[in-house]
Order: structure tokens, then C-alpha cells, then sequence
């Protein structure tokens, strides 16, 4: 029978301890930030914040795994007679697909049908929870290919909300006119829903009076009127919040599960900014 390891990339924001479990093999991304050593915070948005806080202008950047990582982890886990699944985030907000897929062209000939590289389309966690299906996919006996082709049925969706729209200014997401738009409407409690669409990260729909973070990203998990959903909670330095929405969805939805909550990955929390609450779901 055939075996899959699944390759997934720190950007999921999976916690390590659920990589190990499903035995994902996971890919770090690259992180530049010379100041940052010198910038005090127990967390890289601590550090972001006091950043800002000190007028520095400089901020963490990320890039994609190269290809050349990709390609050693894929003759890895070939040589062990596996197939490979790899997920990615959405290849409208990164480059890491390309980078996989260049890589599976790179491997003999024989080796790259055992290759299958899935373009979530989307971002954070949406990753990770098409990872543990795929997980448990393969605990089922399903094949890659099986697996592949199932994940591209799946309805997953990821809501969130910003605490300022300066950093999404600051990653070049949005200009200075917007951001001050958007910094203005939030003072008289009008506040934009991050969503994913067409593969980028967009503002789906606007909140009246949304100071209570949890509550309004409440109202959007209960819009997909379905009752039993896999999720996951991110968060960037917002861990009341983010416990507040776990609260809440317990709540709300006992039939769902909640696979994790844990700091948001920075290829997307670099965007966001310190502050953001991201609510993850996946509809079984």
C-alpha cells in the first residue's frame, strides 16, 4: 500500500506539536529583520509594536522556501518510498507554490507523478485544516492522488479583523489614503472583515459598532449556517481575544471542533500587524 507524508508550510500557523502528530513534514519560511535583536518583546509583534511605538521604520520581511528546500525534502521523503502532497498558500499572495512546483520538475522523471502540489488559494490556518483532513486521509489508506483530488471539494474560509489598517499600509497592501480611511471609520466603530477571495486577501464586508472582535467574527462563522465545522483561531499578540471566540464557538457550535488556537504565521501576521484575530473553518 501506498504511503503519503504531507509537506505543508509554516505559513498554516500549525502548531508543531499537531505537525508531529499527523507526521507533516514542515517548511520554514525565511524571516528578515536585522533590528529585531535589539527590540525588547517576547513575541515578533511585541517587538512589532514596539517598534512602531519607538518610530523605528523598519519591519519583518518574509520570502517563500526556495526551491532547492523544496527539492531536497521531496527526494527525502521519496527515498523513503512515500508519495508526497504538498499544500500551499494561496500563489496569489506568495510565491511558495511556484517554488514547489519548480522543484517537482527538478526530480527524475519517475519520481515527479509522485509529486502532488495543492494551491489552498487561501491563507493561515485554512492551510493547516486541509492538512489534517489530508492527515487523516491517509490514515483512511487513501493515495495521494485520492487525497489531492478530494481537497479541491473543500469549502474552507478564514475571517479576520484587523487592530490597524497601518500595517496592512506599511506590507504595501494598501495606500496612505485608505489606510487613513479605514483608521478614521474605525474610531466611530466601523470595521473592515478580512476574508480571502480569488486567492487574495480582501476586506469581505464592513461591521457597524465592531469594538467586541470575537463577537463580530461569531456573526461570520454563524453566517455559513452550518453547524459542524473543523476551526482554528489565530491570533498576533490577542490571546484574550482569541480565547473570548473559542468561548464563543464552543458555545455556539458544539457539534464543531476546534483543532487549535495559536500565534498567527508571520507570512500573513507581517500584513495584519500585531493585534489580529483570524477565525479559520473548514465545513465537513
Amino acid at each position: 500500500m501506498k504511503k503519503t507524508t504531507i509537506v505543508i508550510g509554516e505559513s498554516s500557523s500549525i502548531p508543531l506539536e499537531i505537525a508531529e502528530k499527523y507526521n507533516m513534514h514542515l517548511v520554514p519560511f525565511v524571516m528578515e529583520w536585522k533590528e529585531e535583536a535589539n527590540i525588547e518583546g517576547k513575541t515578533i509583534f511585541e517587538k512589532m509594536r514596539n517598534a512602531k511605538k519607538n518610530g523605528l521604520k523598519t519591519y519583518p520581511k518574509t520570502s517563500q522556501p526556495s526551491i532547492g528546500v523544496y527539492k531536497k525534502i521531496f527526494e527525502e521523503i521519496l527515498s523513503t518510498g512515500q508519495e508526497v502532497l504538498c499544500l500551499t498558500i494561496s500563489s496569489k499572495i506568495s510565491g511558495t507554490y511556484n517554488s514547489a512546483f519548480q522543484a517537482r520538475k527538478m526530480l527524475k522523471e519517475e519520481l515527479q507523478n509522485k509529486v502532488f502540489i495543492f494551491d489552498t488559494m487561501n491563507a493561515d490556518a485554512t492551510e493547516a485544516l486541509l492538512g489534517i483532513k489530508a492527515a487523516e486521509l491517509v490514515a483512511q489508506g487513501k493515495t495521494a492522488e485520492e487525497i489531492y483530488n478530494s481537497l479541491d471539494n473543500s469549502k474552507i474560509h478564514v475571517f479576520g479583523m484587523i487592530e490597524s489598517p497601518r500595517w496592512l499600509e506599511t506590507g504595501g497592501r494598501i495606500n496612505s489614503t485608505i489606510a487613513s480611511i479605514l483608521e478614521n471609520a474605525q474610531k466611530l466603530g466601523l470595521r473592515p472583515i478580512l476574508g480571502i477571495k480569488d486567492g487574495l486577501i480582501k476586506p469581505t464586508t464592513v461591521k457597524m459598532k465592531a469594538k467586541d472582535t470575537a463577537e463580530a467574527l461569531l456573526k461570520e462563522v454563524q453566517g455559513l449556517k452550518n453547524p459542524k465545522l473543523k476551526i482554528a483561531i489565530t491570533h498576533a499578540d490577542n490571546l484574550e481575544e482569541a480565547l473570548k471566540l473559542k468561548t464563543l464557538i464552543e458555545d455556539n457550535f458544539p457539534e464543531s471542533t476546534i483543532e487549535f488556537i495559536s500565534l498567527i504565521s508571520l507570512v500573513i501576521g507581517a500584513h495584519v500587524g500585531p493585534g489580529s484575530l483570524l477565525v479559520c473553518t473548514l465545513e465537513d
